[in-house]
């Protein structure tokens, strides 16, 4: 039977980047990455794992849901030892961050 072998930080950077991708707020209906509502992936050596992520507006109803839906998925990605999310508002997210395929889908461009 073969060992698996621990990926590579960037390797494991681009898995929580695709599990990020399956979170969404929802009353939107794009993913929280592709919304720019991401600011910082910090993984450590030692594969303990910090994201700052704020929210669309600082009173979203949805806020405890989708924070705790990050905290779970990012858990469950094979290697993280540990996930901590933040909330923060600052800078003050703006429809500028999107991507431009999010910016597509909700008639932005």
């Amino acid at each position: 039977m073969e060992e698996k072998q621990t990926p590579t930080k960037l390797e494991l950077e681009e898995r929580i980047i695709e599990v990020l991708k399956t979170v969404y707020d929802p009353e939107i209906p794009v993913n929280i990455y592709d919304l720019g509502l991401i600011y910082k992936i910090d993984l450590s050596d030692d594969f303990d794992l910090v994201v700052d992520m704020t929210l669309t507006a600082p009173n979203c109803p949805a806020a405890d849901f989708i924070m705790e839906d990050v905290r779970m998925k990012l858990e469950g990605i094979e290697h993280i030892k540990s996930a901590t999310v933040n909330l923060v508002f600052e800078p003050e997210w703006d429809k500028d961050m999107m991507t431009e395929e999010a910016k597509m889908e909700l008639g932005f461009l």
